[in-house]
């Protein structure tokens, strides 16, 4: 069966220092070094693990677009039966997703074909269907403009990974539905579920994640409040080397 890919901490219940020198690297941006651990692996797993990890710092940085087509290619080459095959549609959902929002290329009817294969080849309540639903209500909210549909697939993705104890997709689950609250002027509903989002981020370590929940956080919080949390988020921001790239246009400028 294939792995969740991205929704986790990349430890697993055996603590493999593989998964644990992985989500390190992951969570500090160096997606490149961690998705280059993975290369001796073979198999379906380890192809759609580095998959994952080259989408998403395509999705952080709007680079290296080729080599995750490339790494994508082979874990649908090398998918084995449908959780995998279902997974890599997932990705590939994903790649389509991030390549239209950044404005680097339309691929829009990719990201929803690609995202309903998967829907139909990840079993109800699998590994992977939170994942997908989380995913299903980005294109909703972003590439549809659809709100009502964003809500109520992030919301059955804040399910599924409640049930499977999975925190970092929690905390994104948590940050779109706050946003979506926030964009209807629900400000105490939209501080509690951003307050969530960076407290999951911060107990999980991810630091690549952090400044844009306290950049988030910062929106539905008043003065000085708001401005104490942006300027952590730019500060964050500056170590990590402007990642994730887009966060530039929601921070202060440099000093």
């Amino acid at each position: 069966m294939a792995p969740t890919a991205m929704s986790g901490t990349g430890t697993d219940a055996e603590h493999d220092p593989l998964q644990t020198a992985v989500w390190r690297l992951r969570s500090r941006g160096c997606w490149t070094d961690a998705a280059a651990l993975l290369a001796p692996r073979q198999g379906a797993a380890a192809a759609l693990q580095r998959t994952s990890l080259l989408v998403e710092r395509c999705l952080f940085t709007g680079e290296g677009w080729g080599e995750a087509e490339d790494s994508l290619r082979t874990a649908e080459a090398v998918a084995d039966d449908d959780d995998a095959r279902g997974a890599a549609a997932c990705e590939r959902g994903q790649l389509a997703y991030a390549a239209t929002v950044l404005g680097v290329r339309d691929r829009a009817d990719e990201a929803r074909t690609a995202l309903g294969r998967a829907a139909a080849l990840l079993a109800p309540g699998g590994a992977g269907r939170a994942l997908l639903d989380f995913r299903r209500g980005l294109v909703a909210e972003h590439l549809a403009d659809s709100p009502q549909a964003a809500r109520a697939a992030y919301r059955r993705a804040h399910a599924g990974a409640t049930a499977q104890g999975d925190a970092l997709l929690l905390s994104f689950t948590w940050r779109h539905l706050a946003g979506l609250a926030l964009r209807e002027g629900e400000v105490a509903e939209a501080r509690h579920g951003f307050a969530e989002s960076l407290r999951l981020r911060e107990e999980l370590g991810f630091l690549v994640g952090t400044a844009p929940a306290l950049a988030a956080l910062a929106d539905a919080e008043p003065e000085p409040e708001a401005s104490r949390l942006r300027a952590e988020a730019t500060r964050l921001f500056r170590l990590l080397g402007g990642v994730p790239s887009w966060l530039a246009t929601h921070l202060p400028p440099a000093a």
